[in-house]
């Protein structure tokens, strides 16, 4: 067996839908199994079936002592091939919404009184899983579309690692799936320009503003040069994409143009992806 992935997450939060996607890109899919089983099947699978490609989908109804012992279950998993594990999480807020637009019960509703109570719980009981992910996705904003893009994006569909460059807002929340964080708000702000305002970091007139400050010329250097030399190293330790966020206030202007000036510099090199969350907000 080539390939395993285990996916899991927060109740909610889309695990059903990424193995639905999972499968329709091959890969044989096992839901709602006990943790403490899985290394035997897989062991009985790998002997007895030619796959290649393996998703197993763990979550939370698990005993507790199973999910504590994730490490060893996961050390066994490796005899068996290369794995991988898909932590899928959702803001709070969201996951209370959907919990209320389905109305189906959390797992963990019959243990507490609040779903909130439920949510946090089960966040500490999926800590020794999520400490081993390879793969974050924030579902929050994401379609059953957008979740098979990003799953296509995260996982690879070669041994080339893939660049995710992601713009986004503070004001509209920090990317939970970034392995990268830039904050770049204080930077000459185009917003306070009236003639500015309309337009993004991708037109010339914001580009502009933003070239004539020495300050942004520095920080987009740091920023480059950090990633130019570190790169190289996460591609040789067979990391499948890096997902670097760089966030302004409204996620519109200086976001944006660092996002586009860091794929113009890095393109050459490297397979990249760009990603503008807060445009559906842009004026």
């Amino acid at each position: 067996m080539k390939r395993i992935l285990i996916v899991t997450g927060q109740s909610g939060s889309g695990k059903s839908s990424a193995l639905q996607v999972l499968e329709d890109l091959g890969y044989y899919c096992i839901d709602n199994l006990p943790l403490a089983l899985l290394p035997e099947i897989v062991e009985k699978l790998d002997h007895e079936n030619n796959l290649e490609q393996l998703a197993l989908g763990v979550d939370v109804r698990s005993t507790k002592e199973d999910l504590q012992g994730f490490d060893h279950v996961f050390q066994l998993l490796q005899k068996h091939g290369e794995v991988d594990v898909i932590y899928l999480t959702t803001q709070d807020q969201e996951l209370i919404a959907r919990f209320s637009a389905s109305r189906r019960p959390h797992p963990l509703s019959s243990r507490f009184q609040s779903l909130n109570e439920c949510i946090q719980e089960e966040k500490q009981l999926l800590l020794p899983i999520q400490l081993r992910a390879t793969v974050h996705i924030d579902t929050t904003d994401k379609s059953v579309h957008d979740l098979k893009d990003t799953l296509l994006s995260k996982l690879g569909q070669s041994d080339k690692l893939i660049l995710i460059l992601q713009s986004f807002g503070y004001k509209h929340g920090i990317p939970l799936d970034a392995d990268f964080v830039f904050d770049v708000r204080h930077l000459p702000n185009p917003h306070w320009d009236l003639e500015l305002r309309k337009y993004s970091g991708l037109d010339l007139p914001v580009q502009k503003f933003l070239q004539e400050s020495e300050q942004t010329q520095e920080m987009f250097d740091d920023i480059y040069h950090l990633l130019d030399k570190w790169l190289p190293a996460f591609a040789e330790g067979h990391r499948h994409y890096i997902t670097v966020s760089i966030g302004c206030t409204g996620g519109q202007h200086r976001s944006v143009y660092i996002v586009d000036q860091l794929k113009k510099a890095l393109e050459s090199k490297w397979t990249i992806q760009v990603l503008h969350r807060e445009m559906k907000h842009w004026s």
